[in-house]
């Protein structure tokens, strides 16, 4: 529930602390960043999540919330743009509840602290020495150990899900790991040329086991949900803190 010591703030005031945290400007990106769904002017609970799921929105209305951030937004390129079915259930109950929806997506994969790739690296200790792939969001560093079944437990550990593996040579260390979150697997082949002995994502698809095999660098599909689980709540954190709001983060669970 949220703190009845917060002072309530305005919504626009919520949006311009964001928008200068994440400068969506900056990213040429798949659909809209910031504000998805306007809400009551007054702010004062937080809620993030990952993806802005019936589930979420339900669960942000018990929890008392006047805003909700996520990564995953209602709106995308090359949606219909039909307000039906699950589309208006999730914008029934946030219009009736008066819910602002607050949305960024490679905006908060990419924030160097606080983005899901950042954070990724945090929990799974490691250490960020450079960048690549289009608008420099995948990561390149150290883990803790080369050896990669000590990289694997670190993964089983902190993510608790078991990675998909493709690994053609298990006697290779893994010294330089490159890691995007999410539905990164297209980055597969700027992180083989970046140097990197594994490339750790959300998911694969079909051509990827074949260059892993092809070019001895193993590839780590480790769910798109699980590695993008941390940006969301440290950025809304990081707001609340900053403009005197509670917050309260919502995973939602998704096996993808």
């Amino acid at each position: 529930m949220p703190n009845a010591r917060a002072e309530p703030i305005h919504r626009d005031d919520l949006l311009q602390a964001a928008d200068a945290l994440l400068q969506p400007a900056r990213f040429k990106d798949y659909g809209p960043n910031g504000l998805q769904v306007e809400g009551k002017p007054q702010v004062r609970h937080l809620v993030s999540g990952v993806t802005a799921s019936l589930a979420l929105i339900d669960a942000a209305i018990e929890s008392g919330a006047d805003a909700i951030l996520v990564h995953h937004g209602l709106f995308w390129r090359g949606q219909d743009g039909r307000v039906t079915g699950w589309m208006k259930q999730r914008l029934a109950r946030l219009l009736t509840h008066d819910i602002s929806l607050l949305a960024y997506h490679l905006p908060l994969d990419a924030h160097p602290d606080l983005g899901n790739n950042a954070q990724l690296a945090q929990h799974l200790g490691l250490q960020v020495q450079g960048a690549f792939g289009e608008q420099d969001l995948g990561l390149w560093g150290q883990g803790t150990s080369t050896d990669p079944q000590v990289v694997l437990n670190q993964i089983r550990q902190q993510l608790g899900r078991e990675p998909l593996c493709v690994q053609p040579d298990s006697q290779r260390p893994w010294r330089r790991i490159a890691w995007c979150s999410g539905g990164a697997q297209g980055y597969f082949e700027a992180a083989i040329a970046a140097g990197a002995d594994a490339f750790l994502t959300g998911e694969i698809s079909e051509p990827q086991a074949h260059l892993a095999r092809e070019t001895g660098v193993a590839f780590l599909a480790c769910g798109h949900h699980a590695t993008e689980r941390y940006g969301a709540p440290a950025v809304a954190q990081h707001l609340a803190d900053e403009l005197g709001l509670s917050h309260q983060f919502i995973d939602i669970p998704n096996p993808a």
